[in-house]
Order: C-alpha cells, then structure tokens, then sequence
C-alpha cells in the first residue's frame, strides 16, 4: 500500500490528469536507464530477482538435489568466458552439423547434405536440441474447453524480428530491416572464414536475400 501511495501524485487532479495522479510520484522518482526501452516495478523485481538468483548460483553445489545442480552447472559455463573465448565458434559450427549444415556456408550443400536433409527431422532437432521453434510451434498447455487436462497446440512462431511491421513498413522499420539482412550477411561471411572457406561475397549476399524473400512470405 505504501508502494502504491508513492507512486501517486495527489496533487494532480484525477478528473483533469488520471494518469498524473495515479502515477506521478513514480515519474518523479525514476528514469529511464540508458539500457533499457522502457522501465516499470516489473523491471525493478526483475532486476532484484536477479540479485537473488546470483547469489543463489554462486553458493556451493553440495547437496543440492539434480535440478539446482544443473542450473548451477549452466550458469558456471555462462560466465567461464575464458573457455567460451577458446572454444570461439566450435559450438556453433557443431550446431550447424547437427541441423544439416548450412548451404550458404557449404561448398556443395545440394550434392552431399540435400539428398538425405529432412525438415521434419531436423525441425524436430531445432525444437528438442536447441528449443527453438521455426516455421511450426507446438507445444503442451491447458486446454481452453477443459482446465483438467492438457492438449497439445500447434501455433506459428515468432518471426526472426520482432512483428511483420519490421518486414513492410518504412522509416525506422526499414532501417532496422537492413540492418538485419546485413547481420545475416557478416555472420554467414565469418561462418565461411572459421570454414576456411574462400570469400564469395556475392554468394553470400544472394543466398541471405532469399532468406529474407522467405521471411517476409512468412511475415505476409
């Protein structure tokens, strides 16, 4: 209550300015930090959440029942950044293997991996391996007609930005498109290079402006 009663302004008047009396006392009290878009108690309990969480990772594993172990076991790979710096690119280019390869960081994709490549097998890998869900989601949740048991729902996904807006609309939406097709391009470029693959920057560009075309069919 006493959260409440700071995050208001009585002196607005609620018949003139709703939002100023509700909350006025929060805008007086907080800025927007420079890292984030937007800033609210959510963020603040999140921001303390993670305070806690830390401390939590960081204490000793012993005893500790397998999931904690776990989350604890995680959270050290995450910050041993030495060995991550090492290790450089070898988990990516693994997880390329796994999913088939990539054909605009392969010599001859259509010859040796397209004959037995399978999108079924390894959408289902993306999902199980890596959860990450491309072109169908699916997944277990209550079910809307009857709250005692569970159904499976098959959706759409997310897009690779954040709406359809970002794939159609002009101003800074299309800034942010190029930008994304030219992410594509510097990853796909440094992919080839760790392959020591040689530079075929036309290649590249055709191949990752056909991913694009594909992504906004989707988006559309």
């Amino acid at each position: 209550a006493a959260r409440i009663i700071q995050n208001m302004d009585p002196t607005a008047d609620p018949c003139k300015d709703f939002y100023q009396y509700a909350c006025g006392g929060w805008l007086n009290r907080h800025v927007i930090p420079e890292t984030n878009s937007r800033y609210s108690i959510f963020d603040i309990l999140r921001d303390e959440l993670e305070i806690i969480l830390k401390g939590v990772l960081e204490t000793s594993d012993q005893g500790d029942r397998e999931a904690f172990q776990k989350a604890k076991i995680l959270y050290k790979s995450c910050m041993n950044e030495s060995l991550i710096e090492q290790r450089d690119s070898l988990p990516l280019l693994e997880a390329l293997t796994m999913v088939g390869d990539w054909p605009v960081a392969s010599a001859d994709w259509n010859k040796t991996k397209e004959p037995n490549w399978s999108m079924e097998e390894k959408l289902s890998i993306m999902n199980s391996r890596f959860n990450k869900r491309v072109l169908i989601d699916m997944f277990v949740w209550n079910d809307d007609r009857d709250s005692s048991r569970h159904i499976i729902y098959i959706d759409q996904p997310s897009l690779g930005m954040p709406s359809r807006d970002y794939y159609f609309n002009g101003g800074n939406y299309q800034k942010v498109r190029e930008a994304y097709l030219q992410f594509m391009i510097t990853i796909a470029k440094m992919i080839r290079e760790d392959k020591n693959m040689s530079k075929d920057d036309s290649f590249v560009q055709e191949e990752m402006a056909k991913v694009m075309e594909l992504e906004t069919e989707i988006a559309n």
